[in-house]
């Protein structure tokens, strides 16, 4: 049962991942401020020209800060790719589109790793140097990198398949590389515990959120959580950006709300439906799982505010 909450100071931890999970960081921010915590994939990370980039933590870090480019949906917004193109006039393949704000970014964590600093501390006074209120953890400080196998048998690293071939290949199979010993983050297992609520992000199930649920520990510590909510990245049989709809079909699970809800279904308590879906909400309730009807377009950072408060109930 979606619990009430009466008071605009209840912890919440959020999985996150893509432009999706930050738009609704962005809401649970506007909500409860400081008392959000964001646990966010790093199965996409990737040393690229040198630096070490983490595109999902620093797509929800700029979205908090109020500095991303929200067009492209990555980077920083006004950012200039200088750089990049200098490498391409010097014939590199510069396929990466990397701008110079935010490869000031990934160097200062690059030169941070080098120095000894974890990843979560690193995030972390990145994110104070941003402003932003909320917290953000990456969701394992050992290397966890997703690949995809097409069906034509290439394996591909994450970056290749999603930027370089533009999520182009048929996907055989994924998987993260690295899960069986990597740890969750300093600090994730501890948020979840301590959450009020924690809330699954409209994020890719397949390539953002199972990273951060294949950790050791992380779907038990759900399991035993007394309200998880997550919410549908597909509205009317299609993701509103990316590749989710494609490789759910083709992996499989259905390009659904109950699709989605269904790989959930052993961790959630109550799963929102977008409201132009609402056949959906009978299905998710044959799961057993609890469906909430809402409007889970987030079109501006308003719009995001509105869902955080019906999740949330406030």
């Amino acid at each position: 049962m979606l619990a009430r909450l009466t008071s605009l100071t209840v912890r919440v931890t959020a999985l996150a991942g893509g432009v999706g999970g930050a738009k609704l960081v962005v809401g649970l921010q506007r909500v409860v401020g400081e008392h959000t915590t964001a646990i966010v994939n790093t199965g996409d990370d990737s040393v690229i020209y040198g630096v070490h980039v983490c595109p999902d933590v620093d797509i929800v870090t700029y979205w908090c800060a109020g500095i991303a480019d929200t067009q492209r949906g990555w980077g920083l917004a006004g950012d200039t790719f200088h750089f990049v193109e200098a490498l391409r006039a010097l014939g590199r393949d510069a396929w990466f589109s990397l701008g110079d704000r935010d490869l000031a970014t990934c160097t200062y964590r690059t030169q941070r790793l080098a120095e000894g600093a974890g990843l979560a501390l690193v995030t972390d006074e990145i994110r104070r140097a941003l402003g932003v209120a909320a917290g953000i953890l990456p969701m394992s400080e050992q290397p966890v990198a997703t690949r995809i196998t097409t069906t034509d048998g290439d394996d591909l690293a994450f970056q290749e398949y999603f930027v370089k071939q533009r999520c182009e290949p048929e996907v055989a199979e994924i998987r993260s590389e690295g899960i069986e010993s990597a740890a969750p983050a300093p600090g994730v297992l501890a948020a979840i515990e301590a959450a009020d609520v924690v809330l699954i992000c409209p994020s890719n199930p397949l390539l953002s959120i199972a990273p951060i649920l294949g950790l050791d520990g992380v779907r038990d510590a759900l399991r035993a959580h007394r309200q998880v909510i997550a919410v549908s990245p597909i509205v009317q049989g299609k993701a509103l950006k990316g590749p989710a709809d494609r490789l759910l079909n083709r992996l499989g699970h259905g390009s659904s709300a109950s699709g989605v809800a269904r790989l959930y279904a052993d961790v959630c308590d109550v799963f929102v439906v977008d409201e132009r879906d609402p056949d959906e909400a009978g299905k998710v309730a044959e799961l057993e799982i609890e469906p909430l009807l809402a409007d889970t377009i987030m079109s501006d950072g308003a719009a995001s505010e509105r869902l955080a408060k019906v999740v949330l109930g406030v």
